[in-house]
Order: structure tokens, then C-alpha cells, then sequence
């Protein structure tokens, strides 16, 4: 079967409502495309009828893979769809596609050869839409946190949306341990200990008010993972530098 350019992994909890109309954005834009493309749906324990939607729908897609986690964590089901996909890039991307579909062509080439490529609602050109003050400034608030103790270089590692060259991926995501919503800054900071070079890319990004994250116990527990990835690191758990 010959190498897909795109993979596009997305990570799937309680989406039956949205999971169609989702998906057929990212087809009609992957169908006006001149590469070979896959996506792969990775459904983590969901309530609702998201997993038995999305089989039904490889019939209707036919570059559609889809996969099963029985525990929630966004976390583990990128990591799975990363190290399942076959494509030369691969890119994992919110449900809710916050950002609009056709940024994804800014992800890969011609228009990007990075080793790693994130998006990011704070660099300079990036614009927030309908946003809250609150929200912002609670994101900023653990921004800070993060650029403390792990990645001071980097302005957003929560942005969903982030694409890596194959080979990068395979090799990231294997020492991945975080299942929850801190797992980017650990995957970037394994980045970081590895050698890679990580780009962030300013998009326009649209605020979505049924976000699944709570403001006060996510941020907790993402408080803990930082913690966790410090002491993962000390241990060498992350492997050596590439070279």
C-alpha cells in the first residue's frame, strides 16, 4: 500500500453529536489535495455511540481508520493514532476543529519541512475569536507554570493541533507516559531533551464554549503531570540525546 503524505489523528470523547459533520469537513478538504492522506479517529472511552459512529462511517470514507481505547485520555489516544498512522506527517487535530481545516496545509510541505510544528494562539499573527478574559487568562496563568518548570521557550503547547514528521513520532510518542491534557508538554519537552527542533505557527483560532476541559481541576492535575515530567526526566526515563 503506498505511504499516505497526511496522516490526520483525531482523538474522540462523547462526539457522536459533532463526529460526522467533523469528519466530512476534513474529507472535503483532503479530497481538493494532490497527496495521499489517511485519518484516524481513535475513540477513548466515550458514553455515547461515538465508537460504533465512527465504524459505520469507514464505509463512507474509505481512507478512515478507526480505533478503541476502553479508558478515557486524550492523551493515550494520541499517542496510539501517532504511532498507528502511516503517513510521512502526521498531524493530530481538536475534534471541534477550533481551527480551520485548511491551516492544516501550513502544517506539511511545500509550506513547512520542520521536525515538529505546533499552533499557537499567542505568537505574533495568531488572532483568538470569542474568546472569554477569563479563559485567556486562566491559559496564560498556566502558561506561565509551564515555561517555569519545563518549556520557557514556547508561548502555547495547548493548542490542539500539532504535527510531526514520521520518524519523530516514532520516536516521541514511544516514551510518552502522561494519558492526560498535560501530554503535549510532555511530548515537546522529550522534544526538547531529543534535539528537535519545534516550530510554532500562528493561526487564527476559534473559542469553542463546549470545551471539555475544567478551567480548575484540569489545570490541577496538569500542575501534578509537570511535576511528573520533571522527575521522568531526572530519572533518564526520556532517553538520550538523538544525534
Amino acid at each position: 500500500m503506498p505511504t499516505p503524505l497526511l496522516s490526520i489523528i483525531i482523538p474522540t470523547y462523547n462526539e457522536e453529536s459533532h463526529l460526522l459533520q467533523t469528519l466530512e469537513q476534513v474529507f472535503a478538504f483532503l479530497a481538493k489535495q494532490d497527496y495521499l492522506s489517511e485519518v484516524i479517529v481513535v475513540e477513548n472511552g466515550s458514553s455515547d455511540n461515538t465508537y460504533k459512529l465512527a465504524q459505520s462511517l469507514t464505509s463512507t470514507f474509505s481512507n478512515l481508520r478507526v480505533f478503541h481505547n476502553d479508558f478515557a485520555g486524550k492523551g493515550k489516544a494520541v499517542q496510539r493514532g501517532m504511532l498507528e498512522a502511516r503517513g510521512e506527517y502526521r498531524v493530530f487535530c481538536d475534534a471541534d476543529f477550533s481551527m480551520p481545516i485548511t491551516e492544516i496545509s501550513r502544517f506539511i510541505p511545500p509550506h513547512r519541512n520542520r521536525d515538529i510544528v505546533i499552533a499557537s494562539r499567542e505568537v505574533e499573527g495568531a488572532i483568538r475569536y470569542d474568546e472569554p478574559e477569563f479563559r485567556h487568562f486562566t491559559g496564560r496563568i498556566f502558561n506561565l507554570l509551564i515555561r517555569a518548570l519545563t518549556l520557557p521557550e514556547l508561548h502555547d503547547t495547548q493548542c490542539g493541533f500539532k504535527g510531526f514528521r514520521a520518524e519523530i513520532a516514532e520516536d516521541l510518542f514511544k516514551y510518552q507516559s502522561i494519558e492526560g491534557w498535560a501530554f503535549d508538554v510532555e511530548i515537546l519537552y522529550i522534544a526538547k531533551l531529543r534535539g528537535y527542533k519545534v516550530t510554532e505557527l500562528p493561526i487564527p483560532w476559534y473559542y469553542n464554549e463546549e470545551s471539555k476541559i475544567n478551567v480548575f481541576r484540569d489545570s490541577w492535575r496538569m500542575f501534578l503531570d509537570l511535576l511528573k515530567i520533571r522527575k521522568n526526566a531526572r530519572k533518564g526515563l526520556y532517553g538520550s540525546k538523538k544525534v
